[in-house]
């Protein structure tokens, strides 16, 4: 029986490559000169230490840039409120999505139900496993997934007929 798995995965060493690009070009810009604004990776988050806000809104346009040069979606970066940290300086936490959360499964599940298409959508962890007896129905299902409004980067993976 033909299937293919949902998934929606962040390849960590191209952020990891991105922070690091973004936090050269800190250290080498004029508006940061003398400034202890700084990028810091722990497993699936990142955060940003700046002194001001300007510069806060500054180093994420400068991470977003990077991640969209690595070919990293934009969108599996979860961006939290700034908050205050020693002194006048800033911190912000920047979560990287991996994995589909439970909700979210079962709104796709949901919608793949309502489309009245012969394959059968079951949850397994952090994917979805999609199967049917035709290999046109699972490409209908991508495309109609392909055309809800997700936030997160999905990736159809694993076809097999």
């Amino acid at each position: 029986m033909p299937s293919f798995d949902i998934v929606s995965r962040t390849d960590l060493a191209e952020v990891d490559n991105a922070v690091q690009g973004a936090g050269r070009e800190i250290t080498t810009r004029y508006d940061f000169k003398g400034s202890n604004c700084s990028f810091e990776r722990t497993d699936e988050k990142i955060t940003l230490k700046a002194d001001n806000d300007y510069k806060l809104k500054q180093m994420q346009e400068l991470l977003r840039g990077y991640m969209a040069r690595r070919k990293v979606e934009v969108s599996a970066l979860e961006f939290g409120k700034p908050e205050k940290a020693s002194g006048d300086s800033l911190r912000q936490v920047v979560i990287v999505k991996q994995g589909i959360e439970r909700e979210l499964a079962q709104k796709i599940v949901k919608e793949i139900k309502g489309a009245k298409t012969k394959v059968q959508a079951a949850i397994q962890g952090d994917e979805l496993r999609v199967s049917g007896k035709k290999r046109d129905d699972l490409q209908a299902t991508i495309d109609l997934i392909k055309g809800l409004k997700i936030d997160q980067p999905l990736q159809y993976v694993n076809f097999r007929d």
